[in-house]
């Protein structure tokens, strides 16, 4: 337990309404205790934005921003460019945040222009794969065959039948500095990448894979194993890129089957029902193995 200095000095502070095993709470202090008091934050409408400032209260205790769900990164580009002008952006880091769907969906706009402009900002995609704070909607980063309720599972679908977009590749080819992607599972590597984007001058991709029990229907004991076993699997590459080219990747020991990954939570629960389930899982495992080779993962 934390002594009560401890939690003074902490920069996303205790009372927030994240739910029990929130995976996003936990990778975001994580981040803060890497940036640092000196940052300015903005954050896209979601569940970040709900749970952590509900008014007259907040958990931030850094200048933060709500901005609107599409332009996150446009507010944080408009923050940017004025501390240029005053002489202090050396001085201050910002960074934009959003879930996937305001990242990838209604702010993908936003975002790109603030990638063509290589601002010096660190965007943060939260990605949970679902608009979960509005009712658990499909996003374009919403897995293959995963239950949501624009996408259910029944007699004429499997659930959400297209693949997750992968936004990283998207703000790889706009040849941004430096890209990254990390899970709650691995804090270690998700500080490390944090620190490392802070040194680099102009754009910052950083993509955190964060479980989500409500949405993901699962017992929130598991929201760190199933973070694990999402990069265990192949499913989540966990990876760092300059500009275009990939520099590191994540790799794996020991591969896990799609299937110890999907049977934990209540959103894939439609595939272990018969055989046509189980060529659903084959679809899934493929994806996995195609990424292991893709990305070098063994």
């Amino acid at each position: 337990m934390l002594t009560k200095e401890e939690t003074h000095n902490e920069l996303f502070t205790m009372g927030h309404t994240g739910c029990s095993g929130c995976a996003q709470s936990m990778s975001v202090k994580l981040i803060m205790e890497i940036l640092g008091k000196n940052t300015i934050a903005t954050s896209a409408t979601g569940c970040l934005e709900v749970f952590s400032t509900r008014w007259p209260e907040s958990s931030w205790k850094i200048p933060w921003i709500h901005s609107l769900f599409e332009n996150s990164a446009a507010v944080a580009s408009g923050i940017e460019a004025a501390l240029k002008y005053m002489g202090k952006k050396d001085e201050i880091t910002v960074i934009a945040q959003g879930g996937d769907g305001g990242t990838a969906d209604i702010g993908l706009q936003a975002l790109s222009g603030m990638f063509e402009r290589n601002h010096d900002v660190l965007y943060i995609c939260y990605d949970n794969g679902a608009y979960m704070n509005t009712g658990y909607q499909r996003s374009g980063l919403t897995p293959l065959d995963a239950y949501t309720t624009t996408s259910p599972s029944g007699k004429q679908s499997f659930g959400n039948n297209r693949p997750k977009k992968y936004m990283p590749e998207i703000a790889m080819a706009h040849r941004i500095p430096y890209t990254a992607v990390s899970s709650a599972g691995y804090p270690m590597d998700l500080q490390k990448k944090v620190k490392k984007a802070m040194a680099i001058k102009g754009t910052k991709y950083l993509q955190v894979d964060v479980p989500c029990v409500p949405g993901w229907k699962y017992e929130p004991k598991y929201s760190v194993k199933l973070a694990q076993l999402a990069v265990q699997t192949g499913l989540y590459p966990l990876f760092e890129a300059e500009y275009d080219k990939i520099i590191s990747v994540k790799k794996i020991s020991k591969k896990v089957p799609v299937e110890e990954y999907l049977k934990l939570q209540g959103r894939f629960k439609h595939l272990f029902k018969d055989e046509a389930g189980r060529a659903e899982i084959e679809k899934i495992q493929k994806i996995a193995d195609d990424n292991i080779e893709r990305f070098g993962l063994m």
